[in-house]
């Protein structure tokens, strides 16, 4: 048994064969040994639970990365670059370990970074480029977003328009990628 139920059943003077009634107008209601041995479980819980969050609170609040848009939106063209290198082990290298990609051109989650280098091995094979059409992004406490369109030119004559969303988030000293969605415009202009 608990050392702390332990100390509340004596200071209650509780003995585990003993009910407790309690009558209120016409309501009557038999608290058994079990039910009580709850009860005081559950009071011997919550008088701990200050000291749990004792110690969160000590260890402190998170550390926030600073970052500003411009910081950001420069993260795109360090992903992009690494297109340019033809070289999947550089792009996966934008990666969270744990990111997912949703991409424009399999209809595949990848959600590791075997997977990830999976689909840039081919994805490279055309020497993709892009450049951001229009983006929105917003900032928080070691995540932030870049979402817009973009449009990608490929070696062999290809132009692909499509919308993106990249979630970053501050690891280990660095920005990287945890989510990274991009899908076909669904209309043509």
């Amino acid at each position: 048994m608990c050392g702390a139920l332990r100390r509340l059943r004596q200071r209650l003077n509780w003995n585990p064969t003993m009910t407790a009634s309690v009558r209120s107008g016409e309501l009557s209601t038999t608290i058994g040994r079990r039910a009580l041995g709850g009860a005081l479980a559950a009071i011997a819980l919550a008088a701990a639970a200050p000291a749990f969050a004792q110690d969160r609170v000590a260890a402190g609040p998170a550390q926030c990365a600073a970052a500003d848009r411009a910081q950001i939106a420069a993260l795109f063209d360090r992903w992009n670059a690494s297109l340019a290198t033809k070289d999947p082990d550089k792009v996966v290298a934008n990666y969270a370990a744990d990111a997912v990609l949703l991409p424009t051109v399999t209809n595949e989650p990848r959600t590791s970074p075997a997977e990830i280098r999976d689909y840039f091995v081919k994805f490279l094979k055309n020497s993709p480029q892009g450049t951001i059409d229009k983006r929105t992004i917003k900032l928080g406490c070691n995540v932030a977003q870049d979402v817009g369109t973009y449009t990608f030119r490929f070696d062999n004559g290809n132009v692909v328009k499509a919308r993106y969303t990249y979630v970053y988030e501050w690891k280990n000293g660095q920005w990287l990628i945890a989510h990274h969605h991009s899908s076909a415009m669904p209309e043509s202009k």
